[in-house]
């Protein structure tokens, strides 16, 4: 008779009743402890949980739910993942909700209202709250869900609904007068997608400046806000021959930069070029990026904070945070040239 082969032992988890037995008290105690650690000395609750460390206890989160309504777990959304402009936002997120005793899930919505709308729904019974950056929904959406969940936004806006900004006016202000320092008489903003709050805002910071300077400002667009949507935007922006292009983030003017390149355009003796996020590799590119820049992590830190106070029992007012903005002026900006 042939005999059944079995795998290694798996090793036994560690239960309540052993963080129980070995702290000496009772299971209700430490489950108490895990759950509804303000019911508990606090002598006792650091004992319990310095036991529970030792022994390698993990609480079932889902359980704890169960329970208590609360699964302390947070969700980020954000519009495209790939983009490096989110990496800081996500990892200073991600840092404030691990130090509050919170785990952070993330969503994409690959720049998508509709795919934002589905990745919401779904998280929506799964969180305690929901950071959403970049959205693309409308406010009476945004504000329907924050009706029925902790929500704040980020880098957008809605009334009653607590928020953490860029500084949209010093950073498009700064840049279109260093541009204006170089001799260039008129800007082109190429921009991109029509439902981004963002961009909206850097194209009236950028317009409104340019007007205050005697210089000249259109818009162009929409196009994709990745390095694949250069080559259309900067045959676009070569039809006017502008001497100064701003797109409207820093995959985009990457892509601007690479088209122009094969075009045989000098950037940036015959066209200046700018972008906005100052991501990861805006100064490895050639050349290396002027752009405009702003402290993501704290943006995501400070989220996480707002998120936390929104949420009952210690609900607040809405809240509008504003992270600032500034220039990095690199070698893709210069003095103003003439197109060929």
């Amino acid at each position: 008779m042939a005999r059944q082969e079995t795998g290694p032992e798996r090793p036994r988890v560690t239960t309540l009743a052993d963080v129980a037995e070995a702290a000496g008290v009772a299971v209700s105690t430490v489950s108490r402890a895990f759950s509804r650690p303000g019911r508990v000395n606090s002598r006792t609750l650091v004992h319990v949980h310095e036991v529970a460390t030792r022994l390698g206890y993990r609480p079932n989160q889902a359980a704890r739910a169960l329970g208590s309504g609360k699964t302390s777990m947070l969700g980020l959304v954000v519009s495209d993942i790939t983009n490096p402009h989110f990496f800081t936002l996500i990892r200073g997120a991600e840092r404030q909700a691990s130090a509050a005793g919170y785990t952070l899930i993330l969503g994409d919505t690959q720049q998508s209202p509709r795919a934002e709308r589905e990745v919401v729904d779904r998280a929506l019974g799964s969180v305690d709250g929901l950071l959403i950056a970049a959205s693309r929904l409308r406010t009476s959406e945004l504000r329907a869900y924050a009706a029925d969940k902790a929500v704040v936004l980020v880098n957008r806006e809605a009334e009653g609904i607590s928020s953490v900004v860029t500084d949209h006016t010093e950073g498009p202000r700064q840049l279109v007068g260093h541009l204006h320092s170089l001799g260039h008489r008129g800007v082109v903003f190429l921009s991109g997608p029509r439902e981004s709050w963002s961009g909206a805002k850097r194209w009236a910071a950028i317009d409104r400046t340019a007007r205050e300077l005697g210089m000249s400002a259109i818009r162009l667009g929409p196009f994709p806000p990745s390095i694949e949507g250069g080559p259309a935007a900067a045959d676009a922006a070569i039809g006017t021959r502008a001497t100064a292009v701003i797109a409207h983030n820093d995959l985009l003017a990457i892509g601007i930069l690479r088209r122009l390149a094969e075009r045989g355009i000098d950037v940036p003796g015959q066209v200046s070029v700018a972008g906005f996020d100052d991501i990861f590799g805006a100064d490895f590119c050639t050349p290396p990026l002027t752009t405009v820049a702003a402290p993501l992590e704290d943006a995501g830190r400070v989220a996480v904070e707002l998120l936390l106070q929104a949420r009952p029992p210690v609900k607040t007012a809405a809240q509008r945070l504003v992270v600032p903005s500034h220039l990095k002026i690199r070698q893709s900006s210069g003095p103003a040239g003439e197109q060929a």
